[in-house]
């Protein structure tokens, strides 16, 4: 085969790739650029939370539509967002109980209890909010990102990530996380069932500077099973804070009081 026959027959087969429906696609861009999904979950993570010790104060609201509307405050002490404790500030009769979490172990406290209670990071806090969210808010070290592709929204460029939980214990079985291209900021989030059932989304907003980064200072919950049940996180007073390895522990939560 001469060196023109050689060109028509290339041609020719390329030809029938884009008109026979095989189109040829350039990779994303987060792989044109070597960033992977695994570094675009940890930028979002250090952007949600500082990764040292830190305190910060969380306001929840929910709405129902058959529910008058609730109001919870708590202080979480975290460290290294592998350790944490939750205290209940209000309502003031259910002030004093106190949720401890070493790494995916978790414990309640409650002063009419001799014995701290084993929770699950799954199961309710208040409203739409697992105890996995406020006590556990570490994407990166609970599950196995994908990056699945790129989105526009409200004309900004997202990355969209499936996040795959590591095991059982994790707060959801499967989360799809929209992070900003330009930002790394998180923009939506949606939480999926062991069953691969739509939970709830949330929403961040309120970007503030806070500890030298822009972070969320609001996160809105909506079920995706019940219409209308809503719950909004409101952080504050975020700081950090020194926190010894003995906070941490079963038999000093007693001293929280």
């Amino acid at each position: 085969m001469n060196l023109h026959s050689l060109l028509f027959s290339l041609a020719t087969g390329f030809s029938l790739l884009i008109h026979g429906g095989i189109s040829l696609s350039s990779p994303p861009p987060a792989e044109q650029t070597g960033i992977t999904a695994q570094s675009i979950l940890e930028k979002a993570d250090e952007i949600r939370f500082p990764r040292g010790s830190f305190q910060v104060n969380v306001a929840i609201r929910t709405t129902s539509p058959d529910h008058s509307e609730d109001h919870y405050q708590y202080q979480v002490l975290s460290r290294g967002n592998e350790n944490s404790i939750v205290r209940i500030t209000e309502p003031a009769s259910e002030r004093g109980q106190v949720i401890l979490m070493k790494g995916r172990d978790l414990w309640v406290f409650m002063p009419s209890v001799s014995q701290p209670v084993r929770l699950s990071l799954s199961q309710r806090l208040t409203g739409q909010v697992a105890n996995g969210d406020i006590a556990r808010a570490n994407f990166t070290g609970d599950y196995h990102p994908q990056l699945l592709r790129t989105e526009s929204i409200n004309g900004e460029n997202c990355y969209v990530l499936e996040l795959t939980g590591i095991d059982r214990s994790v707060t959801y079985q499967k989360v799809l996380l929209w992070v900003n291209q330009s930002s790394f900021r998180p923009y939506k989030a949606e939480f999926y069932s062991v069953s691969g059932r739509l939970l709830k989304t949330s929403r961040y907003e309120n970007f503030d500077t806070i500890l030298g980064e822009m972070r969320p200072t609001r996160i809105i919950m909506e079920d995706a099973l019940k219409s209308g049940e809503v719950s909004v996180l409101d952080y504050s007073d975020m700081k950090l804070r020194d926190l010894p390895d003995k906070l941490f522990t079963k038999d000093y939560l007693k001293r929280l009081e």
